[in-house]
């Protein structure tokens, strides 16, 4: 149990509850025989301003032909993907509705800490009697999960997220939504992991301005983590670092003279020891940023500033 002042829980509950929706989409699939069948999924979501934009997870919305948008008191409208976000696992979706209605205000996610009481609230049913409340704290922060589309630096909490609320708010105990849950993590058992809201808040402007996200920097390296076992095999000049195995061409590292076989130590003067380290210091910059490398070559280290471009 949580030895808190349970009024907080029931006031920070009370302030979003009525921003959190239930999304049903239908989506169609083929068979073998190429035959067409609609499948239902539900998730949830939270609407974040007056124009009745609602943010969820990507999965939740992904190929959906049609949205169906239920808020607590029941009321059904239509919805309309905005634009989505593979990489991060959100959407945005437009409600359908010519009134305002009530919105989440979205906290600052780097102000949390590591046992800290957080409440995750999904309307994955629909059901009368408004959405399903878990409380927990947070288990970890800046937790390094990699998905097919990359890393992804998600809070970490013991508050139980299912298939179903995904897609809704993760709230501190003043009703601010400090990231928005996602169930996409497999055989996790008794932890549940949500974005924070400092990425989703960037993600969310570009998609409503774009429909996608089109300021993100982009090096134009893949790379490998040096092991000893590497190091030994191939007589590297360092046991740390991370080893670049491939530069494409007219990229900016291509652009900086980077090469097949460089190490990079450090980036920006941080030590690198995993490679995710590199995807999570590009993904914080913008492009009109720069970055520096400081890079090993046959045993001769140097520094390397980079112009950071957009993804082509």
């Amino acid at each position: 149990m949580i030895p808190v002042n349970e009024d907080l829980i029931v006031n920070a509950v009370q302030k979003v509850s009525r921003s959190v929706v239930n999304i049903a989409s239908v989506r169609t699939v083929h068979d073998q025989l190429f035959r067409v069948f609609p499948v239902e999924g539900v998730g949830s979501g939270v609407i974040i301003d007056e124009r009745c934009h609602v943010l969820t997870n990507n999965h939740v919305v992904d190929e959906a032909q049609k949205l169906k948008i239920t808020l607590t008191d029941g009321s059904i409208f239509d919805g309309k993907v905005i634009g989505t976000d593979e990489t991060t696992d959100l959407a945005v979706v437009k409600l359908d509705s010519t009134e305002t209605l009530p919105f989440a205000a979205l906290g600052n996610s780097d102000d949390l800490k590591i046992g800290q009481i957080v409440i995750a609230i999904g309307n994955p049913f629909a059901l009368t009697g408004g959405p399903t409340v878990t409380a927990g704290i947070v288990s970890s922060l800046n937790r390094k999960i990699q998905f097919e589309k990359g890393v992804l630096e998600l809070v970490q909490t013991d508050a139980a997220i299912n298939p179903g609320n995904s897609g809704g708010p993760l709230i501190n105990t003043k009703g601010e939504v400090i990231a928005i849950n996602t169930a996409k993590m497999p055989y996790a058992h008794g932890i549940g992991f949500a974005v924070p809201t400092n990425i989703a808040k960037s993600v969310m402007t570009e998609l409503i301005q774009n429909g996608r996200v089109i300021n993100r920097p982009w090096i134009g390296i893949s790379y490998v983590k040096i092991t000893r076992q590497l190091a030994q095999y191939y007589r590297l000049p360092a046991t740390e670092g991370v080893l670049i195995a491939q530069v494409e061409s007219h990229s900016p590292a291509d652009d900086a003279g980077l090469r097949k076989g460089d190490i990079i130590e450090a980036v920006d003067g941080k030590r690198i020891d995993d490679t995710t380290e590199i995807s999570l210091n590009v993904r914080k910059k913008t492009l009109k940023d720069k970055l520096t490398m400081t890079i090993n070559r046959y045993g001769r280290r140097f520094e390397v500033p980079i112009q950071l471009q957009a993804r082509p």
